[in-house]
């Protein structure tokens, strides 16, 4: 038994012979290697590979030319720094009196203060329209020659709407006030000058320049560049959950090169000047440099930088230089408020208003006209005071006053109704259990308050694919290396029946984005191969082989942002022990090993290959990986390729439970994405273990060796134009500077064809065969690649991209074109296979979506076999459906596919397939094909491609083109369109789109934060668009028709009395009723009708999705709906005037008794008219109406009994008291009512018995039992489905791409995307 750490196995009958007959072999082999690898490197013309070069030999990293006219300070466009301290007090105030930027950091949300109230609230609801108007009217009321009434009186209405805004904006601005008190007197520790020492202050005191210093937990004051951690690499976590809703831990690092780097912080000694670009809101941007004495120039980025609100964790201390303070910093620059959009609803009742306006000046300009007419016909009668105004003149100061006496038209009380309506529905929304998740303890975010009438409109639907339609919780099932592919069926399918568990975070209450993605792999099959026995080492082909495997997993382990940490240590980074240099340690690794005996035949062997690669690898803490500390879980033998195809693997598989070292321990994972965490793990399972992370190195374990630390250079992130991300690092092994590449594979291949030999030419070949087909099994697919620099081209590149660094303008672009020029010439690794699964019921919320008239669209980044096999699987193709491809090359290639596409279509079209809805065909379009058709000599024929096609895959697409495909067909079909998505790549997308939904995923916040709404499944989609779109929308808009009625139908009871008092502006009731009838006796009711009424239950909706198409049409609120609504509106007030008018004749009843019933009947019509209108009427329906009927005629009867002189100067003292004592009154009222109301009575029945709409159909069904409703809804599907088939004719002989050859395998293989 062998001494030291690890796992170490004596075996017996090994023979001294075979094992230095072995050891000369493994000489032979290391011989054989660097030979070839020195040929290649002298015969290369790339010069990818280089030997090592001392670390001494590297490029200082010193400062560029601060004379250099490329970086010579902009003015206005920058901004210096520099620290209160002693030696920059001169330096500081000359900058701060030049500047004037040192504000302090007191922050104040308020809009008003004591005095400023009321003037800038008036002014502010001054900009709406209507208030303008009514407000103009108020004053013209004031006006003695045309007014109509008590001035007063005109005033209430506009007063009364007015004051309720300005009370709701009082409201909310002293909430406002308290919270800004609440933050600007938190405290915080600012270095004193004067006291040489740390002191508390309150936020609202620091100022720009202030060393501020932060412990653990401790919420940021200000924008800080980061100039200490009490961590000993440098190293501060922070969380931005209080910025953009992210839970998982950013790590933040210290300016490198600094004075005082790795030694107690004294701000005395600081003396670093920084320069940096103007505030703004861009929270993943900051660019700047810091000039550290000696003219060192170190460019300062986004991970220097600590932003306001978010909070430090997992740091014991932090000191920083504050940057940006108050309203400067980025957390105050992002602060604009809840988002605000037009809805469709809107605009139609803004072309509405104006309609009403265009009516009012029409009937005011017939009662000017009748005026001038009447008073030209009579010669100074005894009736009227004489006066010299012409008649001409009369009529247009009779204009003005029918301006105010008909100013009821317009409905003043409906946008007041409208914003509580909407408040109502989101209420009801967010409060919908079905569309709550237990699992994260969220339901629906509504974040835009006035769109949600347009969740029961939306005709297209763009989907983002990874986390949106699945669960982006990745699961690693097979990798490439070296060309060959290692399949993990059994494990796999072992894996995809885990469910992971989510720990609670150490330092907050809510749970944390650790990706905690548990992958069970053995590292037996896979060693296997690449180590099947000792020896095979004798192949010269093996030392590659072996090459590739280990760059392959040390480029899975470190090319991330992975933060690392565990129950016991936050911040894990272990103490390093010597690495091992070359292949000489690794001799004496093997040496530790007692290896057995060859044996003549595979019969006789002892001890199969895969348990001897067991032995090699299961030493070291690492050796495997339990899920929730269940070491006694067995990791069953994983098949073998052989299996793959079919064949039988004759290797056993007995579980192995390898032994852990005593100081293992669980490592946490806190990734960025779920696909980092995914090959994380995956290389974790397999011996490659991340250890930790620091700015300056990674800290490895590989597989019999113990841990590595690894210099890490530089980090290049990942890009959306690059599609890759990179980082240059120091091999641990060989010293060269070595560049690991990982990304999407079309691109990482794309780069390794410049750099291909025989060798790498077949690799590539095989491996694109693997790809190829973990495509058409619904993988998501990564290609790892590698690049060794030569030290001089290593230091030639670190002096250009340091430029980059310290750039402040054109920093992005500079560092893009850096990143590009080093990632080029690549060495192919490998590549993985990811599955991700569907969410739970997508297939059926697509269906229904589908069924409902919405187009789905699909845009992905992923390949196109694995956005079909993936649309296979969640039903947005079907077995049936004619795949249209389209992958071109150039644009005049484009443009004659897409004409081609046409064409086929039309023949189709002629054999009898309509082009709607029903059509058959799917197009499927790659990303550089998307280009080409977005352009606008193409768009035309694009579109008319898409509007012949049911759904539309869009892949490898990048965020541009989604926001751009969104745009193009809201802007030209004139549809409403809807994007949903849940990461950072999908946000313009779901900002371009009428409506944007958030997914709440494993990606982020950023999506969530800039939608309009927000859900943390996709099925929820289905209910909030089908159920409550369809409410929102059904509801508003009758509320809109049903106020614009009675307004309407009121105010023509004042025009018709004009035609009997010669146009002179009087009216038959008095000012008070006049006022308040449609301000509070009617206005209560119609809020309840928009916020309760259900034209068809939920569970219908949900069952027939083909009655969202009402929706869809606007059938509810249509302009020829708005015109038989006023029509109607003319025909009751013409019944309601006239019967009292007729009833009345000949008898002496004065004007305000003649108006009395009038009034009444209106009451009773409006009231009933809503309750027909009303779909669902309930107990509080029922006591609204009973209430506002009681409340007039208590107002009304009060006012007769107790007021004399309330409406001079007439008296109305006792005169409803007198109407309603008389028989007639009420057979006035009850006959008006009766005839007013009986046409839609009539029209409504007809239209239910005789054409029934969809919706009046459901309405019966749900009336029948349950059998009943059962056989019915069969019986509606059937006839819908038929309706569809008779409207089409399926083909046969459409053509589709023939480079898809697999599609048909696609359809059977989609189910396993579901297992």
């Amino acid at each position: 038994m062998c001494s030291g750490g690890g796992l170490f196995v004596a075996y017996t009958g090994t023979s001294p012979f075979c094992l230095l007959r072995l050891w000369d072999l493994i000489i032979l082999m290391e011989r054989l290697y660097w030979v070839r690898h020195r040929c290649l490197q002298l015969i290369s013309t790339d010069r990818r590979r280089g030997w090592y070069s001392p670390p001494s030999s590297l490029p200082a990293k010193s400062s560029l030319d601060a004379q250099d006219p490329l970086v010579q300070r902009l003015t206005g466009k920058r901004r210096v720094v520099v620290s209160q301290c002693d030696p920059h007090q001169a330096e500081y105030h000359k900058i701060k009196e030049s500047q004037q930027s040192c504000t302090r950091n007191k922050v104040q949300t308020t809009k008003y203060t004591f005095l400023s109230f009321i003037p800038k609230n008036l002014f502010e609801q001054l900009h709406r329209f209507a208030n303008v108007y009514f407000v103009f009217l108020g004053a013209l009321n004031f006006v003695p020659i045309v007014n109509a009434f008590q001035p007063e009186i005109s005033i209430i209405p506009i007063v009364f709407v007015m004051s309720i805004t300005a009370v709701k904006d009082l409201w909310e601005d002293q909430r406002r006030r308290k919270s800004d008190q609440k933050v600007n007197n938190r405290l915080c520790e600012v270095y004193d000058r004067k006291q040489k020492q740390y002191v508390e202050r309150r936020w609202a005191e620091v100022c720009v320049g202030d060393l501020v210093r932060l412990c653990c937990n401790e919420i940021i004051p200000a924008d800080m560049v980061l100039l200490h951690s009490s961590d000993p690499n440098g190293v501060c976590h922070i969380e931005t959950a209080n910025l953009d809703g992210e839970t998982n831990l950013k790590q933040r690092q210290v300016v490198r090169d600094l004075p005082q780097q790795g030694s107690e912080f004294v701000p005395e000694n600081y003396s670093s000047h920084i320069e940096c670009e103007n505030p703004n809101n861009d929270l993943r941007r900051f660019r700047g440099f810091m000039d550290h004495p000696g003219k060192v120039r170190v460019g300062l980025h986004s991970e220097n930088l600590l932003l306001r609100s978010c909070t430090v964790r997992n740091t014991e201390t932090v000191i920083g230089i504050v940057v940006y303070a108050g309203h400067e910093t980025k957390a105050m620059q992002n602060n604009s408020g809840p988002r605000y959009k037009r809805s469709k609803l809107e605009r139609r009742l803004n072309m509405d208003v104006l309609w009403c306006v265009i009516l009012l000046l029409l009937m005011c300009l017939i009662a000017a006209v009748g005026h001038g007419f009447w008073l030209s016909g009579r010669q100074n009668p005894i009736y009227m005071i004489p006066d010299d105004t012409h008649p001409a003149l009369a009529a247009f100061y009779m204009f003005w006053t029918m301006i105010i006496v008909l100013q009821v038209l317009i409905p003043i009380s409906l946008y007041v109704s409208i914003e509580i309506v909407k408040l109502g529905q989101i209420y009801f929304i967010q409060n919908d259990l079905d569309l709550y998740n237990p699992v994260l303890d969220t339901g629906v975010q509504c974040r835009a308050l006035n769109i949600t009438e347009d969740l029961g409109q939306i005709q297209y639907l763009f989907s983002d694919k990874t986390g949106t339609l699945t669960e982006n919780r990745m699961l690693f099932r097979r990798c490439i290396v070296a060309g060959t592919e290692y399949p993990h069926h059994e494990n796999g399918q072992f894996t995809s029946q885990y469910v992971p568990q989510y720990p609670h975070c150490r330092t907050r209450t809510d749970l944390s984005l650790i990706f905690t993605v548990h992958v069970y792999f053995s590292m037996s099959l896979l060693l296997y191969y690449f180590i099947p026995c000792i020896s095979y080492l004798l192949i010269f082909t093996q030392a590659a082989e072996i090459s590739h495997i280990l760059d392959f997993f040390l480029a899975l382990t470190v090319c991330n942002t992975v933060v690392v940490s565990s129950p016991t240590q936050p911040r894990h980074m272990p103490v390093v022990r010597t690495p091992l240099r070359s292949l000489e340690e690794m001799k004496a690794m093997f040496q530790k090993l007692s290896l057995p005996r060859f044996p003549s035949s595979p019969s006789q062997n002892t001890d199969t290959p895969p348990s001897l690669t067991k032995k090699l690898f299961t030493r070291g803490r690492s050796a495997s990986y339990f899920p929730n500390n269940s070491p006694q879980t067995p990791i069953t033998t994983l098949q073998s390729p052989t299996a793959h195809s079919g064949t039988p693997s004759n290797t056993p598989t007995t579980p192995v439970t390898p032994a852990l070292s005593n100081e293992a321990e669980e490592l946490l994972y806190e990734a960025e994405s779920p696909d980092e965490a995914a090959l994380v793990q995956a290389a974790k399972a397999y011996g490659c273990t991340l250890l930790g992370r620091s700015p300056e190195q990674v800290l490895v374990a590989v597989p019999g060796t113990g841990p590595l630390s690894i210099p890490l250079l530089h980090v290049l992130p990942f890009h959306s134009a690059r599609k890759r991300m990179s980082v240059v690092v120091r091999h641990p092994l060989t010293g060269e500077v070595v560049v690991y590449t990982k990304g999407a594979d079309n691109v990482i291949m794309e780069l390794a064809e410049a750099a291909e030999d025989g060798f790498c030419r077949e690799i590539m070949e095989r491996t694109q065969r693997h790809l190829d087909q973990y495509a058409r099994d619904g993988l998501r697919t990564l290609c790892v690649a590698k690049k060794v620099l030569e030290e001089q081209e290593y230091k030639a590149w670190l002096k250009r991209h340091e430029y980059a660094e310290t750039s402040i303008e054109n920093r992005e672009e500079l560092l893009l074109e850096s990143a590009e020029r080093l990632e080029t010439n690549l060495t192919l690794l490998g590549a993985t296979g990811i599955v991700d699964r569907l969410q739970e019921e997508v297939p059926e919320s697509i269906e229904a979506l589908q069924e409902a008239g919405i187009k789905v669209w699909v845009l992905t980044g992923d390949k196109q076999e694995t956005a079909i096999n993936i649309a296979f699987a969640c039903k947005l193709l079907r077995p049936t459906d004619h795949i249209l491809m389209a992958n071109c090359d150039s644009k005049e290639t484009c443009e004659a596919r897409l004409h081609e596409l046409q064409h086929e279509i039309r023949q189709v079209t002629k054999e009898g397939m309509s082009e709607d809805d029903g059509s058959d065909c799917v197009l499927v379009i790659d990303g550089r094909t998307l280009d080409y058709a977005l352009q606008k000599e193409l768009q035309g024929s694009f579109l008319e491609l898409t509007c012949c096609c049911r759904s539309v895959i869009c892949c490898r697409s990048t965020p541009l083109q989604k926001s751009q495909v969104v745009r193009l067909v809201r802007d030209k079909l004139k549809v409403m369109t809807l994007a949903i998505g849940d990461g950072a790549n999908d946000v313009s997308m779901i900002q371009m789109a009428d409506v944007g939904i958030g997914i709440s995923g494993q990606e982020g916040m950023q999506a969530v934060m800039s939608s309009d709404f927000a859900i943390s499944r996709f099925k929820f989609l289905r209910k909030l668009i089908l159920v409550h779109g369809h409410w929102c929308y059904t509801r508003l808009a009758n509320m809109i028709l049903y106020f614009f009625y009675k307004n309407v139908m009121y105010v023509n009871l004042l025009f018709w009395y004009q035609f009997f008092c010669g146009f002179s502006g009087s009216t038959m009731t008095n000012s008070w009723v006049l006022i308040f009838f449609n301000l509070l006796f009617t206005s209560v009711p119609p809020i309840i009708y928009g916020m309760l009424d259900k034209d068809v239950s939920g569970e219908t909706l949900l069952d027939l999705p083909d009655l969202y198409k009402s929706g869809q049409n606007s059938q509810a609120y249509l302009p020829s709906t708005f015109w038989m609504n006023i029509l109607d509106a003319f025909y009751q007030s013409l019944v309601c005037f006239f019967i009292p008018y007729f009833a009345y004749a000949g008898s002496d009843i004065g004007v305000f008794s003649f108006g009395s019933p009038i009034n009444g009947s209106a009451l009773l019509i409006i009231l009933l008219h809503q309750l027909i209108e009303s779909r669902t009427v309930t107990w509080i329906h029922t006591a609204l109406l009973l209430f506002s009927a009681l409340f007039y005629y208590a107002f009304v009867l009060l006012f007769s009994l107790t007021c004399v002189t309330c409406n001079s100067p007439t008296n109305p003292l006792g005169i409803e008291t007198k109407m309603m004592s008389e028989p007639l009154y009420f057979l006035v009222c009850g006959l008006t009512t009766v005839l007013a109301l009986l046409p839609r009575i009539l029209c409504r029945a007809f239209r239910s018995t005789i054409c029934p709409s969809d919706l009046v159909r459901a309405q019966k069904m749900e009336r029948l039992s349950a059998q009943d409703y059962s056989t019915s809804l069969r019986q509606w599907k059937e006839n819908k489905a038929a309706q569809r088939l008779s409207s089409r004719h399926v083909p046969q002989n459409l053509s589709v791409n023939a480079d898809m050859p697999h599609l048909t395998e696609c359809i059977a293989e989609a189910g396993a995307v579901l297992s």
